[in-house]
């Protein structure tokens, strides 16, 4: 739903834009040090903690079926687990513009994965355009030429999407299995549920690993707390003051940011091609959105 927006819900759509933006240059520079594994496991346990303390400060109601918290772990492995797990190991072998670019994708799948499974969401002819030019704009970003040649880089960009498909279908599966749930709780019972696979699975792949540089430190410390538990607490509060059609102007304005980052910091540059994807990109989520039609 797109409600009208406040100054105050454009400066936290802007503000929650810009530490979602920042989480992809933060997840680079810590995987010069870490393994994408443990880095995941950091990002869960440490993002979980956190949110079960504001759960415990706003003494919210925890659910009790049993199977609440088996959905709660089903959707840890779909947004969690999968998708950051793909994306991280992506990012060692892309630009962190790249893959936010990527990951705008995200909107896309969700309207088509919502439009399979869901019965209430239909695929309108709007809507089947917004998704047909998302595809082509994600496929000219990846660079038919690259597929074609397939390589380390190739597969990179492909888990990045697959991880946004795994975004989609976790948004059908909170729509099916999770409504009713306060936000918060969710979130960090999801959290719970990926820190239950991911820290298990970095102790047996990578062993301990304690990060020495400060960077590193630093850097887990923000995408693990500020661009996990701080702005699922941010994207809620956006979410209900501003709508989900609003939100997804998010989407658009954090590519922007990563890309910035990524050539300050990292000196990265990108083909012109990956620019034109994005383009495209940025029209197939206009024509979704729909409200430049409404107002026509």
């Amino acid at each position: 739903m797109t409600q009208n927006m406040t100054s105050r819900a454009w400066g936290e759509l802007m503000l929650l834009a810009l530490i979602w933006g920042g989480s992809f240059l933060s997840i680079r520079v810590a995987l010069d040090e870490i393994p994408f594994v443990t880095s995941v496991a950091f990002r869960v346990g440490v993002a979980a903690l956190v949110l079960w303390g504001w759960v415990a400060l706003r003494r919210l109601p925890l659910p009790r079926d049993p199977r609440i918290w088996g959905a709660l772990l089903v959707m840890g492995v779909l947004n969690n687990v999968l998708p950051f797990s793909l994306m991280a190991w992506g990012q060692l072998h892309i630009e962190t513009g790249l893959t936010s670019i990527l990951n705008a994708g995200t909107a896309v799948f969700g309207v088509l994965a919502a439009a399979i499974f869901l019965a209430d969401e239909r695929l309108t002819p709007r809507r089947a355009l917004g998704v047909t030019i998302g595809f082509f704009g994600v496929a000219v970003a990846i660079g038919l030429e690259n597929l074609s040649s397939f390589d380390l880089r190739s597969a990179a960009q492909l888990a990045v999407v697959a991880g946004t498909i795994c975004y989609a279908l976790a948004g059908v599966w909170a729509r099916t299995r999770l409504t009713g749930l306060a936000p918060q709780v969710q979130a960090a019972g999801m959290l719970t549920g990926s820190s239950l696979v991911m820290v298990p699975a970095a102790l047996m792949i990578d062993g301990i690993v304690v990060p020495q540089q400060s960077d590193t430190i630093l850097a887990v410390g923000y995408y693990a707390v500020v661009a996990t538990a701080l702005a699922y607490l941010l994207y809620f509060r956006v979410l209900a003051t501003a709508g989900s059609g609003n939100v997804m102007l998010c989407t658009l304005m954090i590519p922007p940011v990563a890309i910035l980052l990524g050539a300050w910091v990292r000196g990265e540059v990108l083909a012109p091609t990956v620019y034109l994807g994005f383009a495209l990109l940025i029209a197939g989520l206009l024509i979704l959105d729909g409200r430049l039609f409404r107002q026509r």
